[in-house]
């Protein structure tokens, strides 16, 4: 096992056998058997552990469906929601270490909305930093083949911040699976269902976008 591999065990192990992080690098490295030094030439902080964590359950994900053949063959919203499905089943087998970051990483959010809570950053941004940004990056590359196929409606001011709204979808299902009591959170599938469609319903071409043409076409030749 790897010195990360172990490094990352042996947090997660303490943070659910204890339900809090180390008092300090000191105490955890001493009991990992490993001096300071080596702690710090893999991580900065416990906050960086969590981090990495975060990011392996996306290259997870990202990387079983991506060598699937027949993901290769769907279409860019089917390609989303394979991503979904599979991300919410590589949180299923660390759902316990999930559940406790995710309400570590939340300020107090009583009577907000799903989509709301969704929204906030802090102080989740650090930690998630790293997941956020490889899947900006997988993101910007749906979103691109997306424009190629016509899936995707290029729309002034707006296609920058498509990658955007995809990212507060992504916080609203993880939102959502966590609070999820349904059976074999049956209901968290249904959301992803619903919110991926809706998105491409959304960020497709749509009656509006043909008005909008019509309406150009005849500015330009009257």
């Amino acid at each position: 096992m790897e010195k990360q591999e172990k490094i990352r065990k042996a947090y997660t192990d303490y943070v659910l056998e204890n339900g809090t992080p180390p008092p300090s690098v000191f105490q955890f490295a001493k009991k990992l058997k490993i001096s300071e030094a080596d702690f710090y030439e893999e991580y900065t902080s416990f906050e960086s552990i969590e981090a990495d964590v975060w990011l392996a359950f996306f290259k997870q994900a990202q990387q079983t469906v991506e060598g699937d053949p027949i993901y290769q063959t769907y279409s860019v919203r089917e390609k989303l929601l394979a991503f979904y499905y599979t991300w919410v089943e590589v949180l299923k087998a660390q759902r316990s270490f999930v559940v406790f970051s995710y309400h570590q990483l939340r300020p107090s959010t009583t009577n907000l909305s799903p989509m709301a809570k969704a929204r906030m950053g802090k102080p989740s941004a650090r930690v998630l930093q790293l997941f956020k940004d490889a899947y900006y990056d997988y993101a910007r590359d749906l979103l691109a083949e997306g424009r190629e196929s016509k899936e995707v409606e290029p729309r002034p001011f707006l296609s920058d911040r498509y990658a955007d709204g995809l990212w507060t979808q992504t916080l609203f299902i993880l939102h959502f699976w966590v609070n999820d009591v349904s059976k074999n959170f049956e209901k968290t599938d249904t959301a992803i269902e619903k919110s991926v469609n809706t998105a491409f319903d959304l960020i497709g071409r749509s009656p509006l976008d043909s008005l909008f043409d019509l309406a150009k076409f005849i500015y330009q030749n009257k």
